[in-house]
């Protein structure tokens, strides 16, 4: 499985960004997909994901704010960034894994990252 984002960028506190991760290889469509975020120096954090079936789990600290989607006849999987905080600043990846979970660990498959810098 090989995962692609992209979508990441620069934007004031307020505003919005649309992060989109587009699965290729095996089976890809029956995965859980999630998106987990990393600033520097702290550990890589869950932020969401969603199943095949499209439930969906969020991280607290952007419950309210961020929607995760997918569109599985494309295989992409989307994360809607409204009202970005300067603490949401981080490298973004999405993942891939065989049950809707919120570890690390629980995803096998990882996409190179895209950086959101939001500016106070």
């Amino acid at each position: 499985v090989q995962l692609q984002a992209s979508g990441g960028g620069l934007v004031q506190a307020g505003g919005s960004l649309r992060l989109s991760c587009a699965a290729s290889g095996r089976t890809v469509g029956s995965y859980t997909m999630g998106w987990f975020r990393q600033a520097p120096g702290k550990e890589r954090e869950f932020v969401a994901a969603i199943s095949f079936f499209h439930m969906t789990l969020y991280g607290e600290s952007v419950k309210g704010r961020f929607t995760i989607s997918r569109d599985n006849a494309k295989n992409t999987v989307y994360l809607q960034m409204n009202n970005l905080k300067p603490e949401d600043t981080a490298v973004y990846y999405c993942a891939a894994a065989q049950r809707l979970r919120v570890g690390v660990q629980d995803y096998d498959y990882w996409g190179q990252g895209t950086q959101v810098t939001v500016s106070s």
